[in-house]
């Protein structure tokens, strides 16, 4: 038992250290991103109708890092500045399906060709989703804004840092914004990912984690556990390690990142139930889409995904790699600290019956 604690112990920080240096490099080469496009040149990128819209907002929202609730404020500022509604979708998804930060995690720990396969995968979902969102019915009018999602809670990438500030002051705030916004989560993925190395041995599931209906199973539990882009990157490379199939794999980095409770209730306020309906359908069969095709060319060009995976890691010295794991955990410690307090104080307000309790 202490055995085995210490080898789960051993691989989480192990799958830490490996990826903390180009977290850190994701994360300032995302926070430059977001700072240098401002909301009002989105909008003017992503007005009028058709395919072309939709297509830029896919394109120009993936490279930004924001999580699911983060992409929120953002999208629903585009959509009512003039945006389209399969714009504005294609941005909400595209989004948190992946940004600089996880595409360089992906490169990382499962290699050059799944890292390829995510971007072109996470793309073409973000611009199907918005040509199919943009065909239902309009909703009622949308309610003011400010009913949407407070910039506070949801990581608006206007209200991060102030204009009056200097560049370095401006990126510095922005990144450690996005380092709030994904910490939680990056951690609750290093540990499952620790936890699955240690206790799913390589290839176990190499029978069960392929074909169809392993896709759609990775996709339905994708869908509500919903971890962000980055923190679904380490779970991803546990999984491709234990046998299960590159599309699968792909498959759950898809349909995990790009949704949350909270972008369904927002969507469905601004353009309708049927919207939301037609939203996840699409996000479900792009992704069993993109996961077919992706194992059909492994098998076809008799590709090894998992035996890419990590060769990215020995281009630092062990060293740097420790300092950089000292620092991503450093800055974590804020946004952990801040979700316990959270779930304690909702579990002290349940316990009471629902009273609300003061702090």
């Amino acid at each position: 038992m202490i055995a085995t604690a210490i080898e789960a112990g051993t691989n989480i920080l192990d799958v830490t250290v490996a990826v903390a240096p180009w977290l850190l490099i994701g994360l300032a080469l995302g926070a430059a991103v977001q700072e240098l496009v401002p909301t009002e040149r989105l909008r003017e990128w992503l007005g009028g109708s058709g395919v072309a819209p939709v297509a830029r907002a896919a394109v120009i929202g993936a490279p930004l890092p924001l999580c699911s609730c983060g992409a929120i404020p953002t999208a629903l500022s585009l959509h009512r500045g003039g945006a389209s509604r399969g714009a504005s979708t294609a941005f909400l998804v595209g989004t948190p399906g992946i940004g600089i930060d996880s595409v360089i995690l992906t490169w990382v720990l499962l290699g050059p060709f799944m890292a390829a396969s995510r971007v072109i995968a996470a793309v073409a979902t973000a611009i199907a989703t918005g040509l199919t969102v943009g065909r239902v019915a309009p909703a009622d009018p949308a309610p003011a804004q400010g009913e949407g999602c407070r910039a506070a809670e949801c990581g608006d990438p206007e209200q991060v840092a102030q204009p009056e500030d200097g560049l370095l002051r401006r990126l510095s705030r922005v990144m450690l914004r996005l380092i709030d916004d994904i910490g939680t989560g990056l951690i609750i993925g290093l540990v499952l990912a620790g936890l699955m190395i240690t206790f799913v041995p390589p290839g176990a599931l190499a029978t069960w984690g392929s074909g169809l209906l392993a896709m759609l199973a990775l996709a339905v539990v994708g869908i509500p556990l919903y971890l962000c882009a980055a923190a679904a990157t380490p779970v991803a490379a546990a999984m491709l390690i234990a046998g299960v199939s590159p599309g699968a794999v792909l498959v759950f980095l898809i349909a995990g990142p790009v949704t949350s409770l909270a972008t369904l209730l927002v969507l469905r306020r601004e353009l309708g139930t049927r919207a939301v309906g037609a939203y996840l359908g699409s996000i479900l069969v792009a992704a069993l889409v993109a996961g077919v095709l992706v194992d059909t060319v492994v098998s076809l060009g008799g590709l090894e995904p998992a035996a890419m995976a990590g060769a990215a890691r020995e281009i630092w010295p062990e060293w740097i790699e420790r300092a950089a794991a000292g620092v991503m955990l450093t800055l974590m410690v804020a946004p952990a600290r801040r979700a316990v307090y959270r779930a304690a104080h909702w579990a002290w307000f349940v316990a009471r019956g629902g009273r609300r309790v003061r702090t």
